[in-house]
């Protein structure tokens, strides 16, 4: 049972940290990224749909995605919800086939900027994975009367050290990516 409460705690942390490190790729560096757009929604015929299910995105060059949709119709929508979509600061432009977006160079302040926005993101990543241990904690108490204090305080102990690891796995990524938006 012991067991189980940990794994459970340890897969959700996990899923937790993928959150985290997919949402740092959504946050821009001096490159064009198909990551970026990940979270770009489109409304598609009223219903709104992921970017990446209505258009192949390649790198063009460092600094140019082009967006290719596989229905013409939709290409309109799709400048719309690139152009609008927040911290992105792109310019697409459309030649009737394809979108190139152009990605403007970073200003210092711009990066400053982004550096916040991923310290908000791994904080968020943090508290996930605090609450995660907050329930496997709770859970563990509950089984107190079934298996003694001493097998429930022994998986606390490893619990936190299951918490410590994906915490500072979390620091780790912080710490690449501030140092992937600082650079010049």
């Amino acid at each position: 049972m012991i067991a189980d409460v940990l794994a459970e705690a340890k897969e959700k942390m996990a899923k937790a940290l993928d959150v985290v490190h997919d949402d740092f790729q959504t946050v821009r560096t001096g490159r064009a990224n198909p990551a970026l757009f990940q979270k770009i929604m489109v409304d598609y015929y009223g219903s709104p749909t992921p970017l990446a299910q209505l258009a192949s995105l390649q790198n063009q060059e460092a600094r140019t995605l082009l967006v290719t949709p596989y229905d013409k119709s939709a290409l309109k929508e799709i400048e719309k919800a690139i152009t609008n979509f927040p911290n992105l600061g792109a310019n697409p432009s459309n030649d009737g086939d394809v979108i190139r977006v152009t990605m403007p160079e970073l200003t210092e302040e711009r990066r400053k900027e982004y550096v916040k926005i991923v310290k908000q993101k791994a904080e968020d990543g943090r508290v996930s994975v605090r609450s995660v241990r907050r329930k496997a904690m709770d859970d563990l108490s509950a089984l107190t009367s079934d298996v003694g204090e001493d097998e429930v305080s022994r998986a606390e102990k490893e619990l936190e050290s299951i918490t410590k690891n994906h915490i500072d796995l979390i620091e780790e990524a912080l710490k690449k990516k501030e140092a992937e938006l600082l650079e010049v």
